[in-house]
């Protein structure tokens, strides 16, 4: 039962974040709270799927220039899934960045 709180509350939080980013970056839209939580969902299950891949390197705690990449890159192919959610390369980009500063100052596992 903790888990799935723990979850979440993790994926209510990465919405919140998703929202604020499509207010602060150039090119990095997301319209709404639902899709927000949704691009939330899709981030998760694209990175995990892309993890599988590419090994725990580009896991948020092992992040290098790879992990950067491949964030930019599930931030990017979100949008395919998500209605209302809109990034260019720039905002893909931008939001890796920012995800990543957060992730620094939030480890996953607390959130």
């Amino acid at each position: 039962m903790k888990r799935w709180i723990g979850a979440v509350i993790r994926f209510i939080v990465s919405a919140i974040v998703l929202l604020a980013l499509g207010f602060i970056l150039p090119g990095f839209q997301v319209i709404g709270f639902t899709n927000a939580l949704l691009a939330a969902v899709v981030i998760a299950a694209l990175g995990y799927v892309v993890e599988l891949f590419l090994g725990e390197n580009v896991s948020p705690q092992n992040r290098g220039i790879v992990g950067f990449i491949a964030a930019a890159v599930v931030i990017f192919a979100a949008q395919f899934f998500v209605p209302g959610m809109s990034v260019n390369i720039l905002g893909a980009i931008l939001a890796a960045i920012a995800i990543g500063i957060v992730d620094a100052f939030v480890p996953t596992e607390l959130r």
